[in-house]
Order: C-alpha cells, then structure tokens, then sequence
C-alpha cells in the first residue's frame, strides 16, 4: 500500500487537543476506500485526514476541532500556505510532502 508524508501545525490554541504539540509529521495511505466501500480507490483528502487526525492525534474535546464532518467554524485551514477554501476545501486531494495548517481564530476573554 503506498502512503504520503504530511507536515500537519495546529495554532491559536488548537495545539492544546493534540498533545500540546504543534507540529506532527505524518505518513497515511495515498488512497482510500470511498463511503461504503471497502476497496481502496479514491484518493485521499483533507476530509479523510481531519477523521485521521480526530481518530489518532486528537487527545481531547473533538468538538472543538471537528462538526458535521468538516472543521468546525472559526478554524483556519491553510494547504501549503493557500487558504484551503481556494483549494476546494475537503475535497482538496492531498499530496506527499503537502504541509497542512490549522488554526483557530476563537478566543476567550
């Protein structure tokens, strides 16, 4: 099975549901099975990685990180330094060596 190397940061405090860590390097599968299916043929994307990232790093409060299958709002995605909205969002097909940025916008006060 072939895989891809990511670079993943989190920022503006998300870094505190992921060990306290702020940079990850990575390695998941290059493609995945589709909905339903249990024969790998899509490529993966951001999608599969945040449920990658919620089901393997994420050490408290997915709430926080992740609703209704996407990053949840007030959270900054940037795909090698692009705003992931330009990219296509969820549906961006990652790429070995791809560096991956989240980042929340929310603060107390």
């Amino acid at each position: 099975m072939s895989t891809i190397s990511l670079k993943i940061e989190f920022g503006g405090g998300l870094e505190l549901l992921f060990s306290n860590q702020r940079s990850h390097r990575i390695t998941i599968p290059a493609n995945v099975p589709p909905e339903g299916s249990d024969v790998p043929s899509k490529p993966v994307d951001i999608t599969y990685l945040l449920f990658w990232l919620r089901d393997n790093l994420l050490k408290e409060r997915a709430e926080l990180f992740v609703e209704n299958g996407t990053v949840r709002p007030g959270v900054l995605v940037l795909v090698n330094d692009t705003d992931w909205e330009l990219e296509g969002e969820g549906e961006y097909q990652l790429k070995d060596g791809d560096e991956i940025v989240f980042i929340s916008t929310l603060h107390g006060g």
